[in-house]
């Protein structure tokens, strides 16, 4: 019965619900607990992706499910002026414990998306320009505004994207735009470059510089500080703000309590998503006071059917202490640094492994056909992938063809070393059978 039920299922999804791109599985899926999701079938998987990066402190944490509990318990939703008390709580904690510098004003919306729309709409109506600078490789969203200043998703297909963008290459050490220099002058010719085009070009209608403190989809690329530091003098030379994308680098991703924090540099508008709803919904835009009392006398507007609901505060609450409260930041450099660590010694045992890189509990794993030319390898990459799935290991591969072949690994904050041990095994045997299958038909 539960097997019929199941296929039924599985025939309903394919012949109601809409393909929308990334990866696909063929079972569905029907729990998750910790570091492990459970399909249909029963089969259980390591999950080194946290769901979609959102679940740092594990699937269905007990403090999730009481969060949402007492949530039912008070109030789902209210009318978008009525703000929850949980909500100014949330802000204030924000603001207290976790925010840089003078960022102290937020507004709580649903995904990174509609975060990167808010900070946008933030930044044109304080400087009255519209132009914004980007870096190749980031993702900030899909939506229209956030859709046009990602660089490393589909953009064709879906009409005219909004004016006004810039692009800054990304610094990428291992795959620099300069050949010949040290990783942090590559980083800065690429930015000298970039500003010197922008200005030929500009309308003198300039908004912001949005950036990734580590550009995550891009292939987990960590700049060196002095990037981010030039950013901010450059934001500041031309009258625009600084933006921070958070959405996978605050609440203790990678070792500290923000992207900003690791670097010492503060932004002027900061959008938080997925590790602050750990799995629920929620996203954040914070920014200074200076900025909200400007913006709000220019008559700022983003009231949608979900701002301020209280049942994602409540959650998002939760999850903060919990990361408090586990020592999660402190954690994850502890497990990062071992995970980092059993990779690196896999490195030196596969030619394949041509980099591995990252922050605390985010790690990219660069796979090349060999370490002179550093081709990726794409081939090899999508059928490891595969197999790691078929072995009981989740993970997420960047294959785009000018990205590199690059796993991105981020486990939840509470991975364990036994878990970290057993998916480093998988992937090893996965590779090693991968190899010995491209070598048979000749494609890496």
């Amino acid at each position: 019965m539960e097997r019929t039920m199941s296929g039924s299922l599985e025939a309903a999804a394919k012949d109601h619900l809409v393909r929308y791109g990334g990866d696909t599985f063929p079972n569905l899926f029907t729990k998750a607990r910790g570091t492990v999701v459970t399909d249909s079938q029963g089969r259980e998987y390591l999950d080194f992706t946290s769901g979609q990066m959102c679940a740092t402190i594990g699937h269905n944490h007990p403090a999730i499910v009481e969060a949402v509990h007492r949530a039912g318990e008070k109030a789902f939703h209210f009318f978008s002026g009525m703000i929850p008390e949980v909500v100014a709580e949330l802000a204030r904690v924000l603001a207290r414990d976790w925010l840089p510098g003078d960022l102290t004003k937020t507004i709580f919306v649903n995904t990174g998306s509609e975060a990167t729309e808010v900070a946008l709409r933030m930044a044109k109506m304080y400087t009255g320009g519209y132009e914004v600078l980007a870096l190749g490789g980031s993702w900030h969203g899909i939506t229209g505004g956030a859709s046009s200043v990602s660089m490393a998703s589909d953009r064709k297909g879906y009409g005219v994207p909004a004016p006004g963008v810039f692009v800054i290459p990304e610094p990428n050490a291992y795959r620099p735009y300069f050949p010949g220099m040290d990783e942090e002058a590559a980083a800065l010719a690429n930015l000298d470059l970039a500003l010197k085009l922008y200005d030929m070009q500009s309308a003198g209608k300039g908004a912001a510089i949005i950036v990734e403190p580590v550009i995550s989809a891009g292939g987990v690329l960590v700049p060196p500080r002095s990037f981010l530091v030039a950013l901010r003098e450059a934001a500041d030379a031309r009258g625009m703000l600084l933006i921070f994308d958070e959405a996978q680098t605050a609440f203790g991703r990678i070792g500290t309590r923000t992207g900003a924090e690791h670097f010492d540099v503060v932004p002027d508008i900061m959008t938080m998503s997925k590790t602050l709803g750990g799995g629920l919904p929620l996203a954040a835009v914070a920014t200074t006071a200076t900025i909200e009392a400007d913006i709000h006398e220019k008559h700022f507007t983003y009231y949608t059917s979900h701002v301020s609901d209280p049942l994602t505060a409540e959650v998002g609450l939760a999850v903060l202490k919990v990361i408090e409260q586990e020592k999660l930041v402190v954690r994850a450099n502890e497990m990062g640094a071992y995970l980092r660590g059993r990779f690196e010694d896999l490195q030196q045992r596969y030619e394949v492994i041509g980099d591995v890189r990252g922050l605390g509990l985010l790690i990219g794993v660069e796979l090349v056909t060999d370490r002179v030319s550093r081709s990726p390898a794409h081939a090899l990459g999508a059928l490891t992938t595969r197999k790691c799935f078929e072995k009981g290991l989740s993970m997420n591969i960047r294959r785009r063809p000018e990205r590199g072949s690059v796993w991105r690994i981020a486990p939840p904050l509470t991975v364990s070393t036994d878990e970290i041990d057993r998916a480093v095994e998988i992937l090893e045997a996965a590779l090693r059978e991968s190899l010995e299958e491209t070598a048979a038909g000749g494609n890496v």
